[in-house]
């Protein structure tokens, strides 16, 4: 089992940059594939990047490519997620989860393949 605390949300005008960060619980972080995921208010939990579980392979939304990036330090237990040039549309409540997998490149878009999620951070995006 593992456990997730997303960091580094907040305030930022638009064209601003924030880096995310997602610390995970436990010795086995390596064995986790690990995704970002984004909900707006009003809207549906709509998927935004992910990475396999050694950070071989990774899968941005069309929404965000160019903009944001996905990486991780096993070393760290944690996830980020880059977000740069950021829009008034990339306002909403971020959340990191986890999925075990044997499959070193295994990324998923699906939340529906995520067991473990965090509580969640705000990233405000102010026009």
């Amino acid at each position: 089992q593992v456990q997730l605390v997303e960091s580094g949300g907040g305030l930022v005008q638009a064209g601003g940059s924030l880096r995310l960060s997602c610390a995970a619980s436990g010795r086995t972080f390596g064995t986790y594939a690990m995704g970002w995921f984004r909900q707006a208010q009003g809207k549906e939990r709509e998927f935004v990047a992910a990475i396999s579980r050694s950070g071989g392979s990774a899968k941005i939304a069309d929404s965000v490519k160019g903009r944001f990036a996905i990486s991780r330090d096993n070393a760290k237990n944690t996830v980020y997620l880059q977000m740069n040039s950021l829009i008034h549309e990339d306002t909403a409540v971020y959340y990191c989860a986890a999925r075990n997998t044997v499959l070193y490149t295994s990324v998923a878009e699906s939340a529906a393949s995520y067991g473990y999620w965090g509580q969640g951070t705000q990233v405000t995006v102010s026009s």
